[in-house]
């Protein structure tokens, strides 16, 4: 679990926007940052819009930490194509985020336990590992005596996000496959995600 799970709406008004676009986000009260200094506001710079654009990103799937979201932009450079959609790909390839997608999880949080927890089967194998990478075609399954958790029950029948198309569920079985690894412009986020930005940032 996060060590910043329980205050994870401070990230929405620190960075201004309600970055799981969720009901519950103090930012619908509240539109500035925490603090005595939150009302300010500010021209940022070029750093500071780049540095904001990478907050957005690592805080969106769940505060994943600096380290091995570096791992994640050093992989994307390697890669053939665009750099940004190549980051954007491996971050919707981790295990916790297509659980969360496939409305396994209320939230990236949740997911993230629900995986760590051993909750969570790939290919009829059991993995705990939020990081886990999916490649196309992989199926994922709740365990059998995971099926029947109210958290689940209660993910899956929300109305208040849709499985993307590069993900394909079975609310019924507790069942899904990754289909298809996505573009940017395929993935369902709540505000406007700037992984060039991101990549910039990172290549000073």
């Amino acid at each position: 679990m996060s060590k910043r799970a329980e205050s994870k709406y401070k990230i929405n008004r620190r960075l201004g926007v309600n970055l799981w676009g969720r009901h519950k986000s103090p930012l619908n009260k509240r539109e500035y940052g925490p603090g005595q200094h939150g009302q300010r506001r500010k021209k940022p710079s070029d750093f500071g819009t780049q540095l904001m654009a990478k907050q957005k990103l690592k805080g969106y799937y769940g505060n994943i930490g600096e380290r091995q979201f570096r791992r994640f932009y050093e992989e994307a450079m390697r890669r053939r194509g665009d750099n940004g959609e190549n980051l954007i790909e491996l971050l919707e390839r981790r295990l916790e985020t297509v659980v969360y997608r496939l409305k396994f999880a209320p939230t990236v949080f949740s997911a993230r336990q629900l995986v760590n927890h051993g909750h969570i089967q790939v290919n009829g194998k059991r993995v705990n590992i939020g990081s886990f990478l999916l490649k196309d075609g992989d199926q994922i399954e709740i365990r059998n005596k995971s099926k029947t958790m109210a958290l689940v029950l209660e993910a899956t029948k929300s109305a208040e996000r849709d499985v993307p198309d590069y993900l394909q569920a079975n609310h019924d079985q507790m069942k899904g496959a990754f289909v298809r690894a996505p573009k940017l412009a395929d993935v369902p986020y709540p505000v406007r995600m700037e992984p060039n930005l991101v990549i910039e940032f990172y290549s000073r």
